[in-house]
């Protein structure tokens, strides 16, 4: 019994970890992908990337920390998932090397075309991963083919349903809009008015796929009680557009993060027991039972989260307040901000 009580609560703590991930990663997510659309010049694309510079990197913790959990908690759940979803994790993780690559390069050379190649790579890389989140989510959900021993049986193509592919637009905007609202909440002047009118629009029409998906992952995979979360995450979303229009971004942050929790908790509360269904032979579905570890390995676990898990959650709360005013054009100097000698250097033609 104690191992299967652990099972459930390490199950709980992944959902936990993916919906941290998902809140803060979200945003910095969107504000990359607007980088280009919202810095109308060099001052203000600096802005933009301020507003999330100290934070993206310890973001990407919960990332690593989510993945790590799942890997010692539920071994089976971590094989076939990278067994089948190997080419879309292949590519995700190759978009958040290029994505911290782009962060520390664009800035050590003074030349416009430079930096020009790396908001694209920005762009890019952060647009990518806000999309295959959701497709993989979404498939997560739905189920996959896997067979009696678990082994996933169909292609990459296979994951491309209707269904998947509407996950990741949600995940896309939302994460589009939940930057946006992040601008605008850490900005003043014509780049908060810029992202205010973005997040309204883009607004417009995440408010429509995120509902499409959200009532789609109800009727066809929901729990009871899954609908109260849907209607959360429903009404939080609208609620935050409305927000945004009345200029009171704080308050449509807090929204648009309600809304990416309910919608975590739709997608897991819709999956449990489960943790990987099968879509072609139920005796190939992974559940909380059968894909983990053993009682003394989650027992070990849980003595070291509650250790670790309070020492991390302070310091990264430390960070957002340390850093938490808006930015003005007044806080970017002229210059790039490199050594004189640096400041020199020039893009090869």
């Amino acid at each position: 019994m104690l191992g299967l009580a652990l099972t459930d609560i390490w199950f709980l703590l992944i959902a936990l970890l993916w919906t941290g991930y998902f809140v803060l990663e979200g945003f910095d997510f969107g504000v990359g992908a607007l980088l280009t659309v919202l810095g109308r010049d060099e001052v203000d694309r600096r802005r933009v990337v301020n507003t999330i510079g100290p934070l993206w990197d310890g973001n990407e913790v919960w990332l690593l920390v989510a993945g790590g959990a799942t890997f010692a908690a539920f071994p089976e759940w971590y094989a076939s998932l990278f067994s089948g979803f190997y080419l879309a994790l292949l590519v995700l993780l190759v978009a958040l090397i290029g994505r911290g690559v782009a962060f520390e390069y664009r800035g050590k050379v003074d030349d416009d075309a430079w930096r020009r190649r790396w908001d694209t790579v920005i762009v890019t890389t952060s647009a990518i991963p806000a999309l295959l989140w959701g497709v993989a989510f979404a498939n997560i959900v739905a189920g996959v083919p896997l067979d009696a021993r678990h082994e996933y049986t169909g292609t990459p193509l296979t994951l491309l349903t209707p269904y998947a592919l509407l996950g990741g637009l949600t995940t896309l905007l939302v994460f589009l809009l939940h930057g946006a609202v992040f601008v605008s909440l850490k900005t003043d002047g014509d780049l908060r008015r810029r992202a205010h009118r973005t997040a309204l629009r883009l607004g417009l029409g995440a408010v429509p796929v995120a509902a499409a998906f959200l009532v789609w992952t109800q009727l066809a995979h929901g729990k009871g009680w899954t609908v109260l979360s849907v209607a959360a995450a429903a009404l939080a979303l609208v609620g935050a557009v409305l927000l945004v229009g009345r200029g009171r971004e704080g308050w449509a942050f807090t929204l648009t993060a309600v809304t990416i929790v309910a919608t975590t908790v739709t997608l897991f509360g819709s999956l449990y027991p489960a943790v990987l269904p099968s879509s072609t032979d139920p005796a190939g579905t992974l559940t909380t039972t059968n894909a983990a570890s053993t009682p003394y390995t989650l027992q070990i676990m849980t003595w070291v989260a509650l250790a670790v898990t309070p020492v991390v959650l302070a310091y990264q709360a430390w960070t957002y307040w340390v850093f938490r005013r808006r930015l003005t054009r007044d806080d970017i100097p002229p210059a790039t901000g490199l050594p004189p000698r640096e400041r020199r250097t020039r893009v090869p033609r």
